[in-house]
């Protein structure tokens, strides 16, 4: 017998269960319906709703394949976040059994799932998330905590009751990489707040954190071998703060955190340019051998290290070698934007030095797109910044490179940054790149964004978060919310379920999950909020 198909394309599905949704409103005093399984963010790449619902319950066990410790792992983070707001023990256990909630790796429910991809599937008895590696595990979590209520998400006890809707979801990302950049340099943060802000990506499946380290305004990574960078190049930040640095052991905390919500962590040392706190920190750096003052403003693009001189690549090297010790990633990002204190020539000898000391010591280099004006080597990432009016020629210059077998990381601008404002009433953030609604950061395809580049260029998107403006978690997360929501959907999603209108309706059902969090988001009079 054949067996029947599982994939039901989820903009079909959708429509069906807005129809009935129109139709089922539950009566007045009884229990609140289950979360449709097409309500989760980012969509799912397929879904069969039909079945009796579950119901999360005291007695209900977390059940883990004997011999994964990460599975285990995985299930006590479940546990953890399910326990406050249930009151529930949610033991977990390596005991067979068909009820509860079930981890599965491997077998046949995982087949074709990848690195990252689940199977959940939810009935009267049980939930069992299938994954063919821990990711999915997780992902597949993530995933569950959107079907059950809101409430969840509170730190104390709440009434329930706690249904997942029946059906099955099938799920795998669209792109590998699907990052967020977080600024420190500008303005410090501590090794808390990123951990605070990890949580809040690994909720969307986003898979790379990518921390900006060093910048005219701090240095914010303790290098031994050049103590100063860190000492006293880290010790300030826009607007005159303290700022701040992170000890090797911090910073050690942080990767090992992120790894364990599964993002890899890409450290940022950005140069020539942006390096004044570099310059100011040692003389040596600088082409007259004097240093510049600390700098707390926010001006770009007049510092540059001194390309001829000798020293300035044994630094470098000293630099690199300290931080691909520290990260166990593929990845370093070198920078290389807005760098308009070094000549054309000088820009590109400097590229065609350092790019090699990334793979001296193992790992993949990654710069901004201004690197595809030099020569990117074999195997270089290339993240672009560009804006839907950046020149041609610009535009040409990235398009030629991954024709060549560049890949790129989209990031544009006036769609993918997060430091933007939304519009002219936003008392936070930046309009360089204009106003970025939450429509316009969602509605676009990197598939196509740039026209001429091969589809298996484009490596993934990532949402970056400039810290000009930003002084704490509650100025982030503002700024952040809704519209990171929107750009892990573009990297995890299929293309085919990109469409505004289903979209703001799903994010508008994350807004009392935001609220249990304590998360302050920005209320985009687009998007019908939920309760508001």
């Amino acid at each position: 017998m054949r067996r029947p198909r599982l994939l039901i394309p989820l903009l079909l599905v959708a429509a069906a269960g807005t129809a009935a949704g129109a139709s089922a409103a539950p009566a007045p005093g009884a229990p609140a319906a289950a979360t449709p399984l097409d309500r989760v963010v980012p969509a799912p790449a397929a879904v069969r709703p039909g079945g009796g619902a579950f119901t999360l319950g005291s007695g209900t066990r977390i059940r883990v394949p004997a011999g994964s410790g990460e599975a285990r792992r995985i299930a006590g983070y479940l546990a953890g976040l399910l326990r406050s707001a249930t009151g529930f023990p949610l033991p977990v256990t390596t005991r067979g059994g068909a009820d509860g909630i079930v981890f599965r790796l491997g077998g046949r429910d995982a087949r074709g799932l990848g690195e990252e991809g689940y199977r959940l599937t939810s009935g009267g008895r049980a939930v069992t998330i299938s994954a063919a590696r821990p990711a999915g595990l997780f992902h597949g979590v993530q995933t569950l905590r959107q079907l059950l209520p809101a409430a969840v998400e509170k730190r104390s006890r709440q009434p329930g009751p706690w249904r997942v809707a029946g059906g099955t979801i099938l799920d795998t990302p669209r792109y590998a990489y699907r990052g967020a950049m977080l600024d420190v340099s500008r303005h410090f943060f501590t090794v808390e707040q990123v951990k605070r802000y990890i949580d809040q990506l690994a909720q969307y499946k986003v898979n790379a954190l990518h921390l900006h380290l060093s910048d005219d305004q701090g240095w914010r990574i303790a290098i031994n071998s050049w103590p100063r960078l860190a000492r006293y190049g880290g010790s300030t930040e826009v607007g005159g703060g303290r700022g701040g640095h992170y000890s090797k052991a911090d910073y050690r905390e942080i990767v090992r955190y992120a790894a364990s919500r599964y993002l890899t962590v890409i450290p940022e040392i950005d140069m020539p340019g942006h390096t004044n706190a570099a310059l100011a920190s040692y003389a040596d750096l600088n082409c007259d051998g004097k240093a510049p003052p600390l700098y707390t403003g926010t001006k770009v693009g007049f510092s540059s290290l001194c390309v001829s001189k000798k020293i300035t690549y044994e630094f470098v090297d000293d630099v690199l070698r300290e931080l691909a010790a520290l990260t166990p990633g593929r990845y370093l990002h070198i920078g290389g934007d807005e760098s308009h204190s070094t000549s054309h020539p000088d820009y590109v000898t400097f590229m065609d030095t350092v790019q090699p000391l990334v793979a001296k010591y193992g790992k993949t280099v990654v710069g901004w797109h201004e690197l595809t004006g030099a020569h990117p080597v074999k195997g270089a990432i290339a993240q672009y910044w560009g804006r839907d009016k950046t020149g041609a020629a610009e535009r040409q210059r990235v398009v030629d490179a991954a024709r060549r077998g560049t890949r790129l990381v989209l990031s544009p601008a006036d769609r993918a940054y997060l430091d933007m404002k939304y519009d002219k009433d936003t008392p936070l953030g930046l309009t360089w790149a204009g106003y970025v609604s939450v429509r316009r950061s969602y509605d676009w395809d990197p598939g196509d964004y740039l026209a001429g580049v091969p589809a298996g260029a484009v490596l993934g998107v990532e949402a970056p978060m400039w810290a000009e403006t930003l002084e704490s978690s509650a100025n982030l997360e503002y700024l952040a919310f809704p519209r990171l929501a929107g750009i892990a959907e573009l990297g995890w999603s299929p293309a085919r379920t990109h469409d505004w209108d289903a979209y703001k309706a799903r994010l508008a059902a994350q807004g009392p999950r935001w609220d249990a969090q304590g998360i302050d988001y920005y209320r985009a009079p687009e998007v019908p909020w939920v309760g508001r």
